[in-house]
């Protein structure tokens, strides 16, 4: 049995604390998916919190959740949709607080995101799983639930061509 699974348990019994443990441990990992595909600071905690909210509805209810990180970044990748399809427009990239000296940080990560948007959208959300969420290879695959095989393709697809946006980027 896992922490998760006491911490669920706990939670389901109506311990609040064991509700901000959970929390706690997660909130990170679920804003950071949030904001690479948003990019915007406060739109992202909101559709964190929202995940968090329609994860507490579904366990208070009982529901047997199965994986619980899966179904987590399951929740928040419906949430990222449903905002898509309200703005069916992408937002102007907004850069987290930075000071001057930090330039060419900046720069790097614009140039990383910048190439991130140039994948196609499938490729995209694996290599954000992937690299920037440090998920394996099959847990993307049972988050995704897709073949392991198709995972390993995409990945190695978003290397080649992450390195081909950031080659041409320098140039």
């Amino acid at each position: 049995m896992t922490s998760d699974f006491f911490l669920v348990q706990k939670i389901r019994n109506g311990d609040y604390l064991a509700g901000n443990q959970f929390v706690e441990k997660y909130y990170p990992l679920i804003y950071q998916y949030c904001f690479l595909h948003i990019r915007d600071k406060e739109c992202a905690e909101d559709m964190t919190q929202e995940t968090f909210v329609r994860f507490f509805e579904v366990l208070m209810k009982n529901t047997d959740i199965g994986k619980i990180k899966a179904y987590l970044y399951s929740i928040a990748g419906n949430v990222i949709k449903n905002y898509y399809k309200k703005k069916k427009e992408i937002l102007v990239d907004q850069l987290p607080d930075m000071t001057e000296s930090n330039l060419t940080e900046i720069e790097i990560r614009l140039d990383i995101e910048r190439a991130l948007d140039q994948l196609p959208e499938e490729i995209k959300e694996t290599a954000i799983l992937f690299f920037f969420q440090g998920l394996k290879q099959k847990e993307i695959s049972d988050l995704l639930n897709i073949k392991l095989s198709l995972v390993k393709y995409r990945v190695s697809r978003a290397k080649e061509l992450l390195s081909e946006q950031l080659e041409e980027g320098r140039e």
